[in-house]
């Protein structure tokens, strides 16, 4: 065997164990990029996968708190509505409230104890006396009676009226006060329709109010002839 089959031999084997040694690298590599590769997608993954977690805990959240809010609003708007609620109901309070002074009033009237007298006057049907109380007053300290239209006095007066009548505080009509004294009055009232008309006698008591002391019922308006 010659020398250069030897070299080419030597040299064959040389290139065989170098390509050998070149695939056995390329494959450590591959194996370690494929393990690299691998890792990352699972502990990338698993990180990606706590972001898109955390993401849709926080949308969560956030739709929760817009959710709140929401109701915030619809809470707001139901107290405005029951607010409103309110308002219209405190109308029907005080339709409640006149009509239990109302009943109150017709109560005190049912256990009023009058009794008829006797009347000079022709107009008078008939007359009668009770034992009233005094209706209340807001007015305090010395009195002196007011006459006007709107005043204390003729807003109180209409209620002794109505109490010791049958007439509405409400709708009844004053044609005429007339000063009966110191501190006393009678008043002449109808209903709104003139179908009933009453001379009220009254006196006033200090810091309770005006009184009813005498009832005539009449015949007639006998002081309407002032406004013809």
């Amino acid at each position: 065997m010659s020398e250069n089959d030897n070299n080419s031999r030597v040299d064959k084997f040389d290139k065989r164990r170098k390509n050998t040694k070149s695939l056995t690298i390329f494959t450590v590599f591959g194996s370690i990029l494929l393990v690299v590769f691998i890792a990352l997608l699972v502990f990338g993954g698993g990180d990606n996968q706590d972001m898109a977690d955390e993401s849709e805990t926080n949308q969560a959240a956030n739709d929760s708190s817009e959710s709140n809010n929401n109701n915030d609003g619809s809470t707001s708007d139901g107290q405005k509505e029951n607010s409103a609620g309110n308002d219209s109901n405190s109308g029907d309070e005080n339709s409640d409230e006149s009509s239990s002074d109302k009943d109150e009033q017709q109560t005190n009237n049912d256990e009023v104890k009058k009794q008829e007298v006797e009347s000079s006057d022709d107009n008078v049907v008939k007359a009668y006396t009770g034992n009233w109380q005094p209706v209340g007053t807001e007015q305090t300290g010395p009195h002196t009676t007011n006459y006007n239209e709107g005043s204390q006095d003729r807003v109180e007066m209409r209620k002794a009226i109505s109490v010791a009548t049958d007439l509405n505080q409400d709708s009844l009509t004053m044609w005429w006060i007339e000063r009966n004294g110191d501190q006393k009055v009678v008043v002449t009232a109808s209903d709104a329709n003139e179908t009933k008309t009453y001379r009220v006698y009254m006196t006033w008591v200090n810091d309770e109010g005006w009184k009813p002391t005498k009832v005539e019922e009449l015949k007639e308006n006998d002081q309407k002839y002032r406004f013809e």
